[in-house]
């Protein structure tokens, strides 16, 4: 069983290897823009004698950027790359579409190999495509969050730069160099789309799509009434950061207060693989008839079902807005 699915998954890679280095070539006009528009953006690729080493993963990405760009054209919704600018992955849309259908393949191969059945097969490829998902969106709350828990010394930092003298954009380059990722990384972004002549207020409403977050909403409204009517901003911003901070810290009191019932929903969602792997190891012919019979299998996928809406349920009434 083992060798027949390293043989499938060998066989796999090969195949799609070949299919991505015939899939596209590197179109030179192409990246010739791509490079005036870096050099205008004040961005630099890497060229060190480091970053030129190539490895198998430097050839992976190739096939996937190469892939990607064959697939741009059929492209018909931009949705996958602000994923990726969320995520701050080096990647496009098409390309992590892709990455998401090489999983998907390795899922179904693995289910396949082990199952033997073209419904597994399906289920492992879903299963394989979900799986790279809910790792980008997991990437994605964290970065959020994080960008989130710095806003407040963001604001500061912009306040005192401004009172010192420095206007809004020069305290915006002193953020981009001080600060720590993700909200250096985001104001970085946002600089280099002011120089490529994008204008400030199209600047901070992409950075807002990007980041997602309610409190920095506040700064874009604030700055853009502030360049409209004039006024202190540096007190402006004052006054957003201490209400983020008061929103932080009833936050962190919810969070506390809500502990119990997030972790109860984690033990209740995890108690019937536990107890399965229990009676399995103790008495190994008693579920069988889950695995060998189809209303064993009918009954594993109704409990996953429902352990799914239990867990979702739980996890909404725990997770109050703030």
């Amino acid at each position: 069983m083992i060798f027949k699915l390293m043989i499938a998954l060998l066989a796999a890679l090969i195949v799609f290897s070949i299919f991505m280095f015939f899939l596209g070539r590197r179109n030179s006009e192409k990246q010739n823009i791509k490079e005036r528009i870096a050099y205008f953006a004040d961005y630099r690729t890497d060229n060190t004698a480091s970053a030129q080493k190539k490895g198998l993963g430097d050839f992976i990405r190739g096939l996937f950027h190469r892939g990607g760009e064959m697939l741009e054209p059929f492209k018909k919704s931009n949705s996958f790359d602000v994923k990726m600018q969320q995520a701050d992955w080096p990647l496009t849309g098409t390309e992590f579409q892709l990455i998401l259908t090489g999983l998907g393949i390795i899922g179904a191969l693995v289910f396949f190999a082990y199952t033997l059945q073209f419904v597994g097969m399906i289920l492992g490829f879903i299963f394989g495509a979900l799986l790279g998902w809910t790792v980008l969106l997991f990437h994605i709350q964290r970065r959020q969050a994080a960008f989130t828990n710095q806003l407040s010394d963001m604001l500061k930092m912009i306040a005192d730069a401004m009172r010192a003298g420095f206007s809004f954009m020069q305290a915006m380059e002193h953020v981009a160099r001080e600060m720590d990722a993700p909200a250096s990384r985001e104001v970085q972004k946002l600089m280099r789309e002011t120089n490529l002549r994008i204008p400030l207020e199209t600047a901070l409403e992409n950075m807002s799509q990007r980041v997602q977050s309610k409190d920095f909403d506040l700064v874009v409204t604030a700055v853009l009434i502030q360049r409209q009517v004039g006024g202190n901003l540096s007190q402006v911003l004052d006054n957003i950061s201490d209400t983020i901070n008061a929103r932080l810290k009833m936050r962190q009191e919810v969070k506390t207060l809500t502990s119990q019932g997030r972790l109860s929903g984690i033990i209740l969602a995890l108690l019937p693989v536990a107890l399965a792997v229990f009676i399995n190891s103790v008495n190994p012919g008693y579920l069988k008839p889950l695995f060998e019979e189809e209303i064993g299998h009918i009954a594993i996928g109704i409990a996953i079902f429902l352990e799914i809406i239990g867990f979702i349920v739980i996890k909404r009434i725990v997770n109050i807005d703030t």
